[in-house]
C-alpha cells in the first residue's frame, strides 16, 4: 500500500508495469497525472506535436521492445486524434496502453467542452475500453489494463480518467508489481494436433513454411529455422511480416503477397506448388493470400498454428489446426519429429527452393543497377541493401515507394521491421521510428517514406529534436501520391483528377527545425549520406527525387 493521490496513483500504476514513457500532449484533464510525473527520473513524459503521432510512437516503442507503450490525450479531440494510432496497434497485435483524460463526471450528457463518448469510439479498435469511476478503483483497473494488453494475442486497452477522479485526494492504493497478478505462460498445443502435424510434415514431399507475425511476438524464430533445417522445408514470410525469419538463410525465398510490385512473385510460385502448407503465426490474409488459390492450392493440407483460435480455419480450410504459442508448439512438433528419426526432406524441392531464391537475387541485383535521372526507387533500395545494418529496425509508411521495399529490402534479426500492415496508415513511419528508437535506443532507426505520407506527421521533428531521438528518415520524393496515381493512369491517363501535389524541400525543412538535412540525387551518393546520417547522432532526413510512378511501375 502507498498514500497517494489519484495522479500519483496512475503514476505508481506505471511504474509497477516497467513504464519508461509517456507520449502525448499536455492537457488540463490529467493535469494531476502530468504534475505526478515532475521530477521522475525512471518515467518520462514524451510531448508529441499531435496525438496521432504519440499514438505511433507508443506503438512504435511497443513493437520493438515488446513492452507495453503508453500514450495519453485529452477527451473528444485528442482521443480522435489518438484512435488512428490506437487502431495500428490492434491490427499489429501490440500492446498499447491508451490514456484520456476524461469530463468531469458532473458534465457528463450536458454538453461539457470536449464530451465525447470516449469509450464508444475505442470500444471498437481495442482489446477493451475501461472508465474509472472512483480512484481507488484505479490499481485494479490499471492491472486488469495490462493484464488484457499483454495477454494471449497482444493489443491495446483504453483507459478513461475523469478530471474530478484524477483531482481526488490521497487514498491507500494497492499497488502490485506484475508477476503478484498475471502469468505468462506459453500455451502449449493439443498433443495429438501436434502429433498430426508432425506426421504430414514427415510425409510431404513440398512442404512451405509462412512464418508470420505470431512467430516474432513468441519469440520463435530459432524454432522455425530448426524445424526448415530438419526437413529442408522452404521458408516464405506474409506480406510485411519479411523480419519473422532471417532473410539470409539458404531456405528463406522470399515475402507472399498480392502485389508483384511489393511482394516476391518467386515465394508465390514456391507456395503455390506445394503440397503442405505450415503458417505458423499467421492469419493468411487477403494481403498476403487474396482469400483464394492463387498461391493456396486447393489440394495443399493447411497446418496452422494460432494463439488466437478464432483465425484457425478462417480464411482457408485446415487439415490440422493447433491453438497455442508458436514457440511451445513447435518445440513439441520437433521433438516428435526427432524421436521418429524422420528428417533431410525431398532434395528435389529443396534445390528449386533455392534456384527461386536465386531468380529472386538476380533480379533485385538487376535493379540495383537501373540508371537514369531521377532515380527509380528500385535503385534507391539497391543502394540501401548495401548500408543498412543487420541490427537496424526499419519502420516503412504506406504508399508505392516505401511499399516496394518489403521485396527490396533485407531483415536477418527479429522485431526490425515496423510496418503499417492492413491498416494502411500514412503517416505511420516517422514517429513509428521515434517510439521504436527509444524502445531499443542502441539500434539504429530508419523510416522509409514517400513524400505525401512524411508531411502527415512531419511535426514530429521538433519533437525529435527536442527529445534529442536520433533517428533516420529517407524520403523518398516524386510529387505526386503514387499508389493512387497509378490506379488513375490504369484507367485513363487523361483524367488524372487531385494525383499531382508539391512539396518543400525536406532536407530544409529537417533543418529548420534544427535536423539534420541530406539531398540526393546520385545513386553512388546515397550510401555516404546514410551513413553520415546514422553517424550524426541526430534526428536526420535524407530527400531523394525519384522518378514518377507511372515509369517505376507498368501503367498497362
Amino acid at each position: 500500500m502507498v498514500k497517494a493521490t489519484a495522479g500519483a496513483a496512475v503514476v505508481e500504476a506505471l511504474r509497477a508495469e516497467g513504464v519508461r514513457y509517456v507520449f502525448g500532449i499536455v492537457a488540463h484533464t490529467f493535469q494531476p497525472m502530468i504534475e505526478a510525473l515532475y521530477g521522475q527520473s525512471d518515467i518520462r513524459f514524451v510531448s508529441g506535436r499531435h496525438e496521432q503521432g504519440s499514438a505511433f510512437m507508443a506503438d512504435g516503442f511497443a513493437r520493438a521492445s515488446g513492452l507495453p507503450g503508453v500514450c495519453v490525450a485529452v477527451s473528444g479531440p485528442g482521443v480522435t486524434n489518438l484512435m488512428t494510432g490506437v487502431l495500428a496497434a490492434y491490427q499489429g497485435h501490440s500492446p498499447v496502453i491508451a490514456l484520456a483524460g476524461g469530463i468531469a463526471r458532473r458534465g457528463v450528457h450536458r454538453g461539457a467542452p470536449q464530451e465525447a463518448d470516449n469509450i464508444g469510439i475505442m470500444r471498437p479498435v481495442t482489446k477493451d475500453a475501461i472508465r474509472v469511476e472512483s480512484a481507488d478503483r484505479i490499481p485494479d483497473l490499471f492491472r486488469h489494463a495490462f493484464r488484457q494488453a499483454m495477454a494471449g494475442k497482444k493489443g491495446p486497452v483504453f483507459i478513461e480518467l475523469p478530471m474530478d477522479v484524477l483531482e481526488s485526494p490521497e487514498f491507500d492504493a494497492d499497488i502490485l508489481s506484475p508477476d503478484a497478478y498475471r502469468v505468462h505462460h506459453r500455451v502449449p498445443g493439443d498433443p495429438e494436433q501436434v502429433r498430426r502435424a508432425a506426421q504430414l510434415l514427415t510425409e510431404s514431399k513440398r512442404p512451405v513454411i509462412i512464418a508470420g507475425g505470431g512467430v516474432n511476438h513468441s519469440g520463435a524464430t530459432r524454432e522455425v529455422v530448426e524445424l526448415a533445417e530438419l526437413l529442408s522445408i522452404p521458408m516464405v514470410t506474409p506480406f510485411q511480416g519479411n523480419d519473422a525469419v532471417p532473410n539470409a538463410h539458404p531456405l528463406y525465398v522470399g515475402s507472399l503477397g498480392t502485389s508483384p510490385a511489393r511482394a516476391a512473385p518467386e515465394a508465390a510460385e514456391l507456395c503455390a506448388k506445394a503440397d503442405v502448407i505450415v503458417a505458423i503465426g499467421s492469419r493468411l490474409n487477403g494481403a498476403t493470400t487474396g482469400y483464394d488459390n492463387r498461391f493456396i492450392s486447393k489440394d495443399a493440407r493447411i497446418i496452422q498454428i494460432e494463439i488466437d483460435e478464432e483465425e484457425i480455419g478462417r480464411s482457408f480450410p485446415i487439415t490440422v489446426g493447433i491453438h497455442g504459442d508458436a514457440k511451445a508448439v513447435l518445440q513439441d512438433v520437433l521433438a516428435v519429429i526427432r524421436a521418429q528419426g524422420t528428417e533431410g526432406g525431398d532434395p528435389r524441392w529443396k534445390a528449386e527452393a533455392t534456384a527461386l531464391k536465386a531468380r529472386r537475387r538476380a533480379r533485385l541485383d538487376a535493379e540495383a543497377r537501373l540508371s537514369g535521372m531521377p532515380l527509380k526507387p528500385q535503385r534507391v533500395y539497391g543502394e540501401l541493401r548495401k548500408v543498412i545494418p543487420p541490427e537496424a529496425i526499419v519502420t516503412l509508411d504506406a504508399g508505392t515507394c516505401p511499399g516496394i521495399g518489403f521485396d527490396r529490402l533485407e531483415f536477418q534479426q527479429p522485431r526490425t521491421l515496423i510496418a503499417p500492415g492492413d491498416l494502411g496508415g500514412l503517416g505511420f513511419a516517422f514517429p513509428e521510428a521515434l517510439g521504436a528508437k527509444l524502445g531499443r535506443p542502441e539500434a539504429p532507426v530508419i523510416a522509409i517514406h514517400g513524400d505525401g505520407g512524411f508531411l502527415y506527421n512531419s511535426q514530429e521533428l521538433e519533437t525529435a529534436v527536442r527529445e534529442k531521438i536520433a533517428t533516420v528518415t529517407i524520403v523518398m520524393n516524386n510529387n505526386e501520391w503514387g499508389s493512387e496515381k497509378l490506379i488513375e493512369l490504369r484507367r485513363d491517363p487523361n483524367r488524372l483528377v487531385g494525383v499531382d501535389i508539391t512539396n518543400p524541400r525536406f532536407d530544409k525543412l529537417a533543418e529548420l527545425y534544427g535536423a539534420r538535412g541530406f539531398y540526393v540525387e546520385r545513386a553512388g551518393d546515397l550510401g555516404d549520406a546514410v551513413k553520415a546520417a546514422l553517424a550524426s547522432g541526430l534526428p536526420s532526413v535524407i530527400e531523394v527525387p525519384v522518378e514518377p510512378i507511372g515509369q517505376t511501375l507498368p501503367v498497362r
